[in-house]
C-alpha cells in the first residue's frame, strides 16, 4: 500500500544560510537515508514557499489564476515522501520518525485511492 506522507511547516522559512536551516536539511537528510534502507521510500521532493503557488479554479466556465496558495494559513505544504508500507500503523510510525513532526509544524499521512479501470480519465470524479 502507498501513503502520502504530507510535511506541513508553520510560520516563517527560516533563512536557507543558517545553521538552524543546514540542521534541518541534515536532519531531512539522514531521515531519507532511513527510509531508502528500509525499501519504503518511492519518491519525495520539498517545495517551494507558498507565495510562489498559483491557485487554478474554474468558475462559470472561465479559468481563475490566483496567485499564492489556495488559503491563507499558518501551516503550510512543505513537501512530501511518497512511501509504500504494508499498512497504515508502519506509515504512521514512519511518519513519527520524521523531524518534521518535532518542529510546530507536523506530518499528514494519507493512503493514496485505488482509482476503477473504469474511471474517467483523470481519475475519481474526473478531475484531470
Amino acid at each position: 500500500m502507498q501513503y502520502l506522507m504530507l510535511l506541513y511547516q508553520s510560520g516563517q522559512r527560516a533563512d536557507p544560510a543558517s545553521p538552524e536551516s543546514e540542521k534541518v536539511r541534515s536532519a531531512m537528510r539522514a531521515y531519507l537515508d532511513d527510509l531508502e534502507r528500509k525499501g519504503a521510500l518511492r519518491a519525495a521532493a520539498p517545495l517551494q514557499p507558498p507565495e510562489t503557488a498559483t491557485t487554478v479554479r474554474e468558475r462559470d466556465g472561465q479559468r481563475l489564476l490566483v496567485d499564492g496558495p489556495f488559503m491563507e494559513t499558518k501551516e503550510w505544504l512543505a513537501g512530501y515522501f511518497l512511501v509504500d508500507c504494508p499498512d497504515l500503523d508502519t506509515a504512521l510510525a514512519l511518519a513519527a520518525e520524521c523531524p518534521g513532526c518535532a518542529g510546530p509544524g507536523g506530518v499528514e499521512v494519507r493512503p493514496l485511492a485505488t482509482v476503477p479501470e473504469s474511471a474517467p480519465a483523470g481519475g475519481v470524479g474526473g478531475a484531470a
